[in-house]
């Protein structure tokens, strides 16, 4: 290599070395200015709106789950809606069955779904694509039934109903508020953890297997291991949100589970947009209020609407919310550099 060129080579990495920096400040920037407007909200809203919201924060570390298994292993998981409840129910037999403290429930039915979702992981770990699905799509479906079948514990198809928990004299919150800050405490924390196990040693090998099994298998990542880990990851966060959901909710039933849940969960990824971190709260976002506009526009069809929507996004982003959000910032970026 010429001297020439290797000074070329250099002075072309200096300008280009600020450039990463100059984003991850943004990025910073951005998700502070997201987090502040996040706690000033529930003061300006009404409490149904503030409620809405603190939906939308469990769906996304749902969804945030959801995506280390599809979005970074490259898995497929129609059965998402399974450990949802599962980590519902364990909240709510805790607090029914044994009067537990609502701090408890959180890990405990973390751990449970985490179990689970490892149990379920080794035997998945052999199947891809339409088999994984339908591994998956049976878990959803056996769920409901189960959890009818054995009333004593968990309330047949009454379900079971529990009290809120109440915000503490010196909070001066109201009950729709308090649930809304434990929901976003929990929802920053998962975010946080997750952003650092995708840049850990686990996450890049979870890229590995994505992009290329067999070259990530010769590179000496074992594709069995990590793809039960993102399993049995991905249903630990959706035990959270699940526990989170009986808190907010305070009632659980096997209906509030059925099929239509994982469907609508791996749908509501796929528009956010799979692999990015903000995918999620899109994603979360179209979940918890598209199916409510389509009953708005009609009515006698709400699915058609959700499906027609769903397809609009899909042809107007084909990578998502996310990826169609980091477009426009780079033409911005562009438009600004001519300018």
């Amino acid at each position: 290599m010429s001297e020439s060129t290797q000074v070329s080579d250099r002075t072309t990495a200096r300008e280009q070395a600020p450039a990463r920096p100059a984003v991850t400040r943004w990025r910073w920037a951005a998700a502070a200015a997201l987090l502040a407007a996040a706690v000033y909200a529930p003061f300006q809203l009404v409490p149904f709106h503030v409620f809405q919201l603190t939906m939308v924060l469990i769906y996304a570390v749902a969804l945030l789950g959801l995506n280390l298994l599809v979005g970074h292993a490259g898995q497929i998981s129609l059965g998402h809606g399974a450990f949802f409840a599962v980590g519902a129910y364990t909240a709510a037999i805790l607090l029914d069955r044994w009067d537990a403290p609502y701090p408890l429930t959180l890990p405990a039915a973390a751990l449970v779904a985490f179990v689970l979702g490892l149990a379920f992981g080794v035997p998945a770990m052999r199947l891809r694509g339409l088999y994984l699905a339908l591994v998956t799509l049976a878990i959803a479906i056996f769920l409901v039934p189960l959890l009818k079948r054995f009333e004593e514990v968990t309330g047949g198809s009454m379900g079971l109903s529990l009290a809120k928990p109440a915000p503490p004299a010196w909070s001066g919150l109201a009950e729709d508020q308090w649930l809304y800050f434990l929901a976003l405490a929990v929802t920053v924390a998962a975010f946080l953890l997750a952003a650092s196990l995708l840049r850990s040693r686990v996450g890049r090998a979870l890229h590995a297997v994505r992009d290329d099994e067999a070259a990530a298998e010769v590179m000496g990542v074992r594709p069995a291991y990590y793809k039960t880990l993102a399993f049995a990851w991905s249903a630990m966060f959706a035990g959270i949100a699940g526990c989170l959901y009986t808190w907010v909710i305070g009632f659980v039933s096997p209906d509030s589970f059925v099929v239509n849940l994982s469907i609508t969960l791996l749908a509501g990824l796929v528009v956010g947009g799979l692999g990015s971190l903000s995918g999620p709260v899109l994603g979360a976002l179209f979940v918890m209020f598209v199916p409510s506009i389509s009953q708005d526009v009609n009515e006698a069809a709400p699915g058609v609407i959700f499906g027609l929507l769903i397809i609009a996004v899909m042809y107007v982003a084909p990578t998502g919310l996310a990826g169609l959000a980091g477009r426009a910032a780079n033409s911005i970026k562009k438009t600004l550099r001519k300018g």
